[in-house]
C-alpha cells in the first residue's frame, strides 16, 4: 500500500500546486493600480481521527472440500474420520460417506471496531467558496476478527455404505485474522453559510461524497479445532502436520483492492479565518474484502472466505487551515 501512496501522492501535488501557489503569491484576482480582488480560493490541509465501526456479511469461498464419516447403526453416532482413525472400539461403525464442508455457512459475520485516521489536502472553489475540493486518505487501523468455530451446519453425507440417507451436524475450524484498510478519495463537499466568508465563532454544516481506491489488507490464521481439515490433501499444502498428526496452517496475507465510495457529514467551527475544527461522520462501501490460505513461501493461494459489502462508520474530529 506505501508502495502506491507514493505513486499517488505526487500527482495529487500536481494537481493542487498551482492554486496553492496562486494564493500565497495573490490576494486574489487583478483589478487594477495594483489591487487585488478576493475571489474566495482557499488552500486546505485537513488532519483528523476517531473511532471506525465496520460490519458486513461473510461468506463461505472454500469451493469443493470434503471430510469422511463414519456411523454407528446401533446407537445413530456419527464420528468423523480423524477420531476414527485413532479409535480403538469402533468395530460397529461402517462408511457413512463424505460431506462438502463448501457448502457450510460462516459461523459470524463480521463487525468490529477500530481507530481511524486521516487527511486531506484540496482547495476551496473561487467565486463558489461553499464548494471545495480535496484528496483524501483514510487509515482504519488493525482490528481482529476471530471466529471459533469458523464453519457450523447440517450437511447431507454422500457416498457410504448404508441405504440410510445421513446428514450430519458439523463444527469445522477456527480462525483468527486481523483487518487493516487504506482508502484514497476525491470529495466534493459543501458548506452550508451564506455569504462570501465562512463565518467565524459558528457551526457550519457541511455534506459530500466521494470515489476512490481502497486497499484492505487481512491476515489469516487458521486452525483444525475439530480435527477434519488435516485429512485433507489439498490442505496439506499450505501447513505442516505435527507430532500428533494435525495441520499447523501457516499465517497468510491476503490484499483486496477496491473500488471505494464515501459518503461524509458534519459539522466545522471557525476558531479564525484560516483555522476550523471539524467533527463530522464518513461512511465507506467497498463490495468485497477476501481471506485466503497461503504456503511457507507464498507462492500458492486458496481464497477461504470473504465479505460482501462492507461498510465502514467512522467518527472522526480534526483540525482544517484554510491559506
Amino acid at each position: 500500500m506505501m508502495k502506491k501512496l507514493l505513486l499517488v501522492l505526487p500527482m495529487i501535488a500536481c494537481l493542487v500546486s498551482p492554486a496553492a501557489r496562486a494564493n500565497w503569491e495573490y490576494d486574489g484576482t487583478y483589478v487594477r493600480d495594483g489591487h487585488y480582488e478576493d475571489d474566495g480560493r482557499r488552500f486546505i490541509i485537513l488532519i483528523r481521527g476517531g473511532i471506525s465501526y465496520g460490519m458486513a456479511k461473510t461468506k463461505n469461498d472454500i469451493g469443493t472440500l470434503t471430510s469422511e464419516y463414519y456411523y454407528n447403526p446401533n446407537d445413530g453416532s456419527i464420528v468423523s474420520a480423524a477420531y476414527y482413525d485413532t479409535c480403538t472400539n469402533c468395530g460397529d461403525y461402517v462408511y457413512a460417506g463424505i460431506a462438502d464442508l463448501g457448502k457450510l455457512p460462516i459461523k459470524k459475520n463480521y463487525g468490529e471496531m477500530s481507530f481511524t485516521g486521516g487527511a486531506a489536502i484540496g482547495w476551496v472553489l473561487p467565486w463558489t467558496p461553499q464548494w471545495r475540493f480535496q484528496v483524501d486518505w483514510d487509515y482504519i487501523s488493525e482490528s481482529e476478527y476471530n471466529i471459533s468455530p469458523m464453519l457450523e451446519g447440517k450437511v447431507p453425507l454422500e457416498g457410504g455404505d448404508t441405504d440410510e440417507k445421513l446428514s450430519v451436524n458439523i463444527r469445522s475450524g477456527g480462525v483468527q485474522s486481523t483487518v487493516t484498510t487504506n482508502v484514497i478519495t476525491a470529495m466534493a463537499i459543501y458548506d452550508f453559510y451564506e455569504g462570501w466568508n465562512k463565518p467565524l465563532r459558528k457551526f457550519i454544516p457541511y455534506a459530500g461524497f466521494g470515489l476512490g481506491y481502497g486497499d484492505t489488507d487481512t491476515v489469516l490464521n487458521l486452525s483444525d479445532l475439530y480435527g477434519d481439515l488435516s485429512s485433507s490433501v489439498d490442505l496439506q499444502n499450505f501447513g505442516e502436520l505435527d507430532d500428533y498428526g494435525v495441520l499447523q496452517f501457516h499465517s497468510a496475507k491476503k490484499s483486496s483492492s477496491n473500488l471505494a465510495g464515501v459518503v461524509t457529514f458534519g459539522m466545522s467551527y471557525g476558531v479564525s479565518e484560516g483555522f476550523f475544527l471539524d467533527a463530522g461522520f464518513r461512511f465507506i462501501y467497498m463490495p468485497k474484502v477476501k481471506w485466503a490460505l497461503g504456503n511457507a513461501d507464498g507462492s500458492r493461494s486458496r481464497d477461504w472466505f470473504h465479505t460482501e459489502n462492507i461498510l465502514y462508520s467512522n467518527f472522526l474530529f480534526g483540525f482544517r487551515w484554510e491559506f
